[in-house]
């Protein structure tokens, strides 16, 4: 990375003088885009000033970076508006639109946003963190996008008669303002994927509170296959059950090369409790949500792990069942309470029923649970408190699994979910009652946001935020532990009001974060999760490149609907693909994990092949489709991963792939030698404003048409491929078809395809290289993987001489694929002439071998 650049305020002297004449312009109520009206009716005390009138006042940007937004800066500038009085919540119109398709991504949940489309300001949703107008007159797009202005953070709003409002806030009456000079960053491109990529790059340089995507480096994770406890065991995770989770994986033939130790390994306990003892038969997520942290150090279930345990002939055996017992009587009592809840909201006044029923499962769950002690100890131990513990537990898996590169746990960022226990530790806690802001109205009712409200949180002072991290890390790192999972990040607006607002305690709390992340996990061992609004990404991320895009896999629907196995995995890949256009900015883009064995799994596991990120599952004991795990994974559990993050076509852009009726779902990515397009059947479900809540549509989930086509492929969107893009003929291997043929970039009509129901077809288009006056050669890859094209390591084609050549290593096992239009004259394989496959359809098909001893790579070379 380059250093920081001083002389910041005489480089961007320089733009004004370069960049005189904007695209924009705010005149006579109209805000126009190169002279095109953009909005209309715009108040009078709405403002706009180029990015140039406005230059930060320090930036430790890359040089590079800060060139390129000179060079773009005609291209952007801020509205800001005034007020008459100062007030902790402004809103204001920026004027309105009609008759214009556009995208935006709103908030639907306080952590989890998705994408809306529509027609006019009105059909905006609260929480709208970003909104991109189609502009076809002049064959281009706009980004609204609202920002951070001192201690006041910014999102879109509907307004009446088609107007859009902007809505600033901080978070605490104490905190007020009356004018914003820069609350919202509008910027101008032929190209979205450009434009999202020039607009963040603004507004980096502009605020200087976080870094992009590509100044940072990623966790090694990234590239890799793991396996995550929650959906496994939920809150009833264990040693031993970890332990057969990761053995399970290693004699399946693929071993893990991460593990993510998620909640239920913590030291917490609830208000009213036994303060210094671990809160007892916890099952469901919502259980916890009341709970405090009340010592930095591994609940009992983990400390009283002894070294060695189950390295020995005498390892304790693991029950798969005892996990789904628990988690089937458990929902019993979480129905039981809904019943009791809804019938008590419907002035029901006798609830002894309930009551007797609730405490009657409540009592069958304990002696689930038995009152014995866990196998992993056998009484009291005296032994070193190296040889016990996480330390000895973590100790053991890599002696045993020696490819497990990274374990990680879970925490929320107060500590668990409500915080830390007031008087628990060395720190400064108190339980800071909850505060929902107005802007999350239109958002989803949530169970975490209920639990979270009746307890409150137990905040840790923003003064002590760095030594609150480094407490719980400072111990982790020692114990073996090479990362953390993130999780219930946006609580700070919840809690801010005594501490400068949200986007102050944000400062502290994210800078506290990344400097012990920096300290403790060489400064990537980090997962960020339930973050995704405007406030962390603007404040958070100076360290953190790396976290989810999506809301949790959910494998079934937990309001009861039976068609939400299905319809919620198309509901996902919408969140993550439309999320990665802006977060893709800045973080490395995480899809989340997924189990193997679901209904859905092979439709999953098709958007995780082209993802752009790390594979991992979050199977049960004894729940696995390794057959389908190998099509994603490597026998090293290292993955054929793209070189870009999968991002929507154009064409879906403007489209609803939820439950329009008709249009399906394609995301491109780039791999080293070629490209790809996912076609996928999400059609069922969306998000409904009247009701608050993603719904099904069960009349949209059917077979549904469209067409794929090779200029789906953003090539220009990485340096490296820009020139795979120019090539005039593809070869296109459809995955799930297993057809192969030919297209032509400018002369081939789209080829048209159907989807059925939560399924999937993977476009690979490799280009065509002429090797002399006839011949014609493309390698596709290892077709027994997803991601075919993602198996080629490299490629060389040697035209010196009578015989042409080709030169390929491919990574992986199988059957691997390459379209010639002519039979090679011989095959090698590691050196050695072999035979091969060749039809007049121009198939060339060979066999490969796993070779341990090579990483899994052959040396594929064929003459002609």
């Amino acid at each position: 990375m380059a250093p920081p650049n001083n002389p910041v305020n005489s480089t961007f002297s320089v733009i004004g003088s370069e960049n005189s004449v904007n695209y924009f312009d705010l005149s006579n109520g109209k805000f126009n885009v190169k002279g095109i009206p953009l909005l209309s009716e715009v108040p009078s005390n709405v403002t706009f000033s180029p990015f140039s009138s406005i230059p930060p006042q320090s930036s430790n940007a890359p040089l590079h970076l800060l060139q390129r937004v000179q060079t773009i800066s005609c291209k952007g500038g801020f509205f800001g508006f005034s007020k008459g009085e100062p007030s902790e919540k402004l809103r204001n119109s920026l004027g309105k639109f009609s008759d214009r398709n556009f995208l935006s991504i709103f908030r639907f949940k306080t952590w989890w946003s998705t994408m809306w489309v529509g027609r006019s300001g009105s059909d905006l949703q609260l929480e709208t963190q970003w909104v991109l107008l189609d502009v076809p007159e002049i064959r281009s797009y706009v980004l609204i996008l609202p920002l951070i202005e001192g201690s006041f953070r910014s999102a879109l709003q509907p307004g009446v008669d088609g107007h859009t409002m902007i809505y600033a806030e901080s978070g605490s009456t104490q905190v007020k303002a009356s004018k914003f000079d820069a609350i919202a960053y509008v910027h101008v491109s032929e190209n979205p994927y450009s434009l999202m990529k020039e607009a963040y790059s603004s507004v980096r340089v502009h605020l200087n509170t976080f870094r992009l995507l590509e100044e940072k480096a990623v966790p090694g994770l990234v590239n890799k296959f793991g396996w995550c406890t929650w959906d496994a065991f939920y809150l009833t995770v264990d040693p031993i059950g970890v332990w057969h989770g990761v053995k399970e994986f290693a004699e399946g033939g693929v071993s893990p090369r991460f593990l993510i130790i998620d909640d239920g390994w913590q030291s917490i306990n609830i208000d009213g409790e036994n303060p210094n003892e671990d809160a007892k038969n916890l099952v469901l997520g919502g259980t916890q949500m009341t709970a405090r942290l009340y010592r930095f150090e591994e609940g009992e279930k983990f400390s009283r792990y002894q070294g060695g345990l189950m390295l020995g002939p005498k390892a304790p055996a693991f029950d798969p069942k005892r996990p789904k017992m628990l988690i089937a009587k458990a929902i019993e009592v979480e129905q039981a309470e809904k019943a009791r809840d809804k019938a008590i909201s419907s002035g029901v006044t006798d609830l002894s029923s309930f009551s007797l029923k609730i405490k009657k499962l409540k009592k069958e769950l304990g002696e689930m649970f038995g009152g014995g002690e866990n196998e992993t100890s056998s009484g009291t131990c005296g032994c070193k408190a190296d040889n016990n513990g996480m330390k000895a537990f973590t100790r053991d898996l890599r002696s045993k699994f020696k490819g497990l590169d990274d374990i990680y746990v879970w925490h929320a960022l107060c500590g668990a979910w409500g915080g830390v226990r007031p008087g628990s530790t060395h720190l400064d806690s108190k339980v800071i009652p909850v505060t929902v802001s107005p802007g999350l109205d239109g958002t989803m009712n949530d169970l975490a946001v209920v639990k979270i409200v009746e307890g409150g949180i137990g905040l840790v002072h923003p003064d002590q935020a760095y030594g609150f991290y480094d407490s719980m890390h400072s111990h982790l790192s020692k114990v073996g532990i090479t990362g953390v999972k993130v999780d219930v990040i946006h609580t700070l607006e919840y809690v801010s009001e005594e501490y400068g607002g949200r986007v102050e305690l944000g400062k502290a709390y994210y800078k506290g974060l990344s400097n012990s992340i920096s300290k403790n996990f060489n400064g990537t061992g980090i997962i960020a999760s339930m973050q995704q609004c405007n406030d962390f990404f603007f404040l958070g991320t100076q360290e953190v490149s790396f976290g989810r895009v999506g809301d949790d896999f959910w494998f079934q629907d937990p309001n009861g609907d039976p068609m939400g196995v299905y319809w919620l995995q198309g509901v996902h890949m919408i969140h993550c693909a439309y999320n990665s256009m802006w977060m893709g900015q800045i973080i490395q883009p995480d899809w989340d994990m997924f189990q193997s064995d679901h209904l859905c799994a092979k439709f999953h596991a098709g958007s995780r092949a082209i993802c752009g990120g790390p594979v991992y599952v979050s199977d049960s004991v004894g729940g696995h489709d390794f057959n389908l795990i190998k099509k994603l994974v490597f026998p090293d559990g290292t993955i054929p991963k793209c070189q870009h993050f999968a991002l929507p076509t154009r064409d879906c852009l403007f489209k609803n792939p939820l439950f329009d009726n008709k249009t399906i779902l394609k995301i491109w990515n780039l791999n080293k030698y070629g490209g790809v397009v996912g076609a996928f059947n999400c059609q069922g479900a969306g998000w409904d404003p009247k009701e608050k809540r993603i719904k099904g549509h069960p009349e949209c989930y059917k077979p549904m048409s469209g067409s794929v086509h090779v200029n789906d492929i953003e090539w220009d969107q990485k340096m490296e491929a820009t020139g795979m893009g120019e090539a005039v003929e593809f070869a296109v291997y459809l995955d799930q078809a297993e057809e192969l043929f030919l297209v032509t970039p400018t002369l081939s009509d789209p080829i048209q395809t159907t989807i059925q129901p939560s399924t999937f077809e993977i476009f690979c288009f490799a280009p065509i290289k002429n090797l002399g006056p006839t011949a014609k050669f493309a390698p596709i890859g290892l077709t027994n993987m997803f991601n075919s094209g993602g198996t080629l390591q490299e490629l060389e084609y040697d035209e010196q001489g009578d015989e042409r050549g080709v030169r390929i290593k491919v990574k992986g096992g199988g059957s691997f694929l390459a379209y010639s239009s002519e039979k090679p004259k011989k095959c090698y394989l590691n050196g050695t002439e072999v035979g091969f496959e060749w039809g007049a359809d121009g198939k060339l098909t060979l066999s490969l071998p796993w070779i341990e001893e090579a990483g899994g790579i052959s040396d594929v070379g064929f003459l002609f």
